[in-house]
């Protein structure tokens, strides 16, 4: 009979940090602006590493006690946090070392994708823009 394992790593469900930043920061930051993104970078992270991306989560300037934050921890459904990079978690809490302390304090992992970002060129802030502003137009960002 074959030796039966579960893959450890596809057991680690994470959570996707997304920085929810104004559609106004577009021209000045675009990566920051684009969710669908910094998302996707996440998950891109995480099926590198066998990971399960269990929840996308988007804030701006959360505190790191905030219940939304810890729900799916206390309920067993996370095991990990991960966002694309430091200025999306700066951008998304406010105070990452607060919640690098509390992430530490319930075993939780922290991790950054650390991919390289995106070069915005006119078309694609534009596309950002058209999904950003439009959606209950029933545009869905293809």
């Amino acid at each position: 009979m074959g030796d039966v394992r579960s893959d450890a790593r596809s057991d680690v469900r994470v959570a996707a940090i997304a920085s929810l930043t104004p559609l106004e920061e577009l021209d000045s930051d675009p990566f920051l602006v684009d969710t669908r993104t910094q998302h996707a970078m996440c998950a891109r992270w995480a099926a590198d590493k066998g990971y399960v991306v269990t929840q996308e989560l988007l804030f701006y300037r959360l505190r790191p006690d905030h219940r939304g934050l810890w729900a799916d921890v206390d309920a067993g459904h996370v095991d990990l946090f991960v966002a694309p990079n430091e200025r999306v978690l700066a951008r998304a809490l406010t105070s990452v070392p607060e919640f690098s302390a509390e992430c530490e304090r319930r075993g939780v992992r922290l991790e950054t994708a650390g991919l390289d970002e995106p070069s915005y060129n006119a078309p694609m802030k534009a596309s950002v823009h058209r999904r950003l502003s439009m959606p209950t137009a029933g545009y869905d960002g293809c």
